[in-house]
């Protein structure tokens, strides 16, 4: 985002309030950019942070929505990071409400505006939010070979065995069920399989996984 432009200056002061415990303050200054805001992309920015201090799940629906209205008229490639999260935002106002359809659906097209993200850490731990919304609303159901993945992982999570959870975790909690997901996932599992670094059970257990996935 533009740093100089006084409506995202706004909205960083606000963000810093946050951080600093002042809500009272970082509303104000949310308020204060959304009335300021002088174009769709300014008033896109500015819904958005609004959004997150609303008393209410059916107020910050609204303004969610109101981010989403502004940013498709922008339509351009200053607001396309914007989608995954306001999606996400719009799925757990739906899910809280319980519009569960409504949830997934918006989890859905997050997972479809994930490509635009920068790598890193918060690509990552959206990317994993969205894999668990897709879930958690049955957009996305388990394989068997992931299920029988999962009380492996369940049973190396125990014990904390960090090592071993290292390459496989991240990719099934990532998994959107896209076919390189499900790439990424096998080759993981294959990995520690040919590591021969778990029990004989485990390896065997392991196997039988790594054969049923897709």
């Amino acid at each position: 985002m533009d740093l100089d432009n006084p409506v995202v200056r706004l909205c960083g002061e606000g963000m810093r309030a946050e951080v600093e415990g002042r809500p009272d303050d970082a509303r104000a200054l949310f308020s204060q950019a959304w009335e300021q805001a002088s174009d769709d992309y300014e008033a896109c920015v500015a819904a958005h942070y609004l959004a997150r201090h609303q008393p209410t799940v059916a107020d910050r629906l609204y303004w969610n929505r109101v981010c989403l209205q502004r940013a498709d008229a922008v339509g351009d490639e200053r607001v396309a990071a914007f989608y995954p999260s306001l999606h996400v935002a719009l799925a757990h106002c739906h899910r809280e409400l319980g519009n569960i359809d409504a949830a997934a659906r918006h989890f859905r097209h997050a997972a479809d505006h994930l490509d635009a993200l920068p790598t890193g850490p918060y690509g990552e731990w959206l990317r994993y939010t969205v894999a668990e919304g897709l879930r958690d609303t049955g957009a996305l159901v388990r394989t068997p070979g992931e299920e029988r993945l999962a009380q492996l992982l369940e049973s190396l999570c125990e014990r904390k065995d960090l090592r071993s959870l290292a390459l496989p975790l991240p990719a099934f909690v990532g998994n959107l069920g896209t076919p390189s997901d499900h790439e990424r996932l096998a080759q993981a599992a294959q990995q520690l399989h040919a590591e021969q670094r778990l029990s004989p059970q485990e390896q065997e257990a392991l196997r039988h996984a790594v054969a049923a996935l897709p």
